[in-house]
């Protein structure tokens, strides 16, 4: 199923010339002597794993620059099932094209999802959210993070820039295009059920990072809110995710995550420990 989209949305591309994470978008090397393009063929692929009820992990790829060689980091390493990349706060297409073209440096078939945080509609309004939706698709990703949803009718919204797109979700098993809805602010819990109940989208995630903030530091509240979450998510046949390290990586697929994105020189260390949770 990976980038089966891709051919279509390149075409396209040349018509358009959660937890608070820090740090640069250095990668670790894995010490694993496999390559990524000799990783079997689908291992890495993010909503095969998902269909199977395996958890998939991603790097959080954050802080500037971005760039080609970035790309070719993250593919070298075959740990990884995906790349998250994080354009919510300063929003460059060039980065995203830059990490999508190292991405693909080891070829398509072996190439992993990356998927692409997009500020907040409520900050960026509708249009330009949309506008940054259909260059992202032109460019071949393979998935949009929403972040900080505000209510069931901007899920509703967000959801309705795909019409025409192979969106994975419970009700299009064989769909390849990840859409996600980020939960960040306790307000919007009122609608949590409703939202997890809209059709056409492929996970729905509490940012446990910034709802902790709107709580005042809460980590309790805030953790106890995002399995909520979780269960509405796979009570609805979604994903969910979070991010992880060493020491809480095998209590998260044990509670259920199906994507965990892991940051930092203990990266590698964290996905084996998860692996080795999941039997993979």
């Amino acid at each position: 199923m990976k980038h089966r989209h891709f051919f279509l949305m390149a075409l396209a591309c040349a018509l358009f010339s959660f937890t608070t994470l820090s740090g640069c978008t250095s990668v670790p090397a894995s010490a694993d002597t496999a390559t990524a393009a000799q990783m079997p063929a689908g291992d890495r692929d993010l909503v095969e794993l998902w269909a199977a009820d395996q958890t998939a992990f991603g790097y959080y790829v954050t802080g500037m620059p971005f760039n080609v060689a970035t790309g070719r980091e993250l593919a070298a390493n075959p740990l990884l099932d995906f790349a998250f990349l994080n354009l919510e706060q300063n929003y460059n297409f060039d980065a995203a094209r830059e990490i999508a073209e190292g991405l693909r440096s080891v070829g398509e078939d072996a190439a992993m999802e990356l998927l692409v945080r997009i500020p907040a509609m409520s900050e960026a309004g509708v249009q330009t959210s949309r506008a940054r939706v259909n260059e992202l698709l032109a460019l071949g990703v393979d998935g949009v993070v929403f972040p900080h949803v505000q209510s069931a009718d901007e899920a509703r919204m967000a959801v309705s820039f795909f019409e025409g797109v192979n969106v994975w979700s419970p009700a299009n098993p064989d769909g390849d295009f990840v859409v996600m809805l980020l939960l960040e602010s306790p307000e919007v819990f009122a609608e949590l059920e409703e939202i997890a109940n809209i059709p056409g989208y492929s996970s729905l995630v509490c940012g446990i990072g910034s709802l902790t903030a709107a709580l005042g530091g809460d980590r309790e509240t805030a953790e106890r809110m995002s399995l909520e979450v979780l269960a509405q998510s796979r009570r609805a046949g979604m994903a969910g995710l979070i991010t992880a390290d060493t020491a809480s990586v095998v209590s998260r697929v044990n509670q259920g995550f199906r994507a965990l994105l892991v940051n930092g020189p203990t990266a590698d260390e964290t996905i084996r420990l998860g692996r080795a949770a999941t039997g993979r």
